[in-house]
């Protein structure tokens, strides 16, 4: 955390250029900073990012300062379409070029589905898993007819499911970043005391 603010990145995991993932994350993310999060939205739509390779997207023009913004941040609001029951190559090249960044910290989903998006969910849980970072026990899906009209977030079931994500964001991601932090400077023997000596 940053002058005792939460810091939220949102990750949009779609080039549509009309893509209600993108609406969603936006709705969110406003309602994140009205509740006083700083949050930071990366687009791929407006921010280059190569498709993942080892030998050479450490050293990519893009990458040092994202894995700054992603370092920095204490919770990863990730978005995504339901593709084929997984999540999009889109989002999937973001998290491929991090992991050691994520541990300790919470991932919170939002998925575009028709079918509510369960695999999807359970993927980037798994995620998180691998990462060491902690993961809201559910997710949020909504279908883009019925849920978003014209780029906005129309439907009231769906605007109350965000609020209850909003507000479980800043509580339970609050919580999760003051605890890595303890553990990040304390001695004690959790599992993040293997990253103490990258800090």
């Amino acid at each position: 955390m940053r002058d005792g603010k939460l810091q939220v990145l949102a990750v949009v995991g779609s080039l549509n250029q009309n893509s209600v993932t993108r609406a969603v994350i936006h709705h969110v993310g406003e309602a994140l900073q009205a509740k006083g999060c700083e949050v930071d939205i990366f687009d791929p739509m407006k921010e280059q990012l190569g498709l993942f390779n080892p030998d050479s997207s450490y050293s990519g023009a893009s990458y040092a300062a994202l894995q700054a913004r992603v370092e920095a941040a204490d919770v990863l609001l990730l978005g995504t379409p339901d593709y084929h029951g997984s999540v999009s190559s889109t989002l999937k090249n973001f998290l491929d070029h991090f992991w050691q960044e994520f541990a300790g910290k919470l991932f919170a989903t939002v998925v575009a589905s028709h079918e509510k998006g369960l695999t999807v969910t359970d993927q980037l849980r798994t995620v998180a898993r691998q990462c060491y970072a902690w993961s809201m026990p559910y997710g949020v899906s909504f279908v883009d007819r019925e849920d978003i009209k014209e780029g906005v977030v129309a439907s009231e079931q769906l605007k109350k499911r965000l609020e209850m994500l909003v507000h479980d964001i800043c509580n339970y991601g609050r919580v999760i970043a003051e605890q890595r932090l303890r553990d990040l400077n304390g001695n004690e023997p959790g599992f993040l005391a293997r990253y103490r000596a990258k800090r």
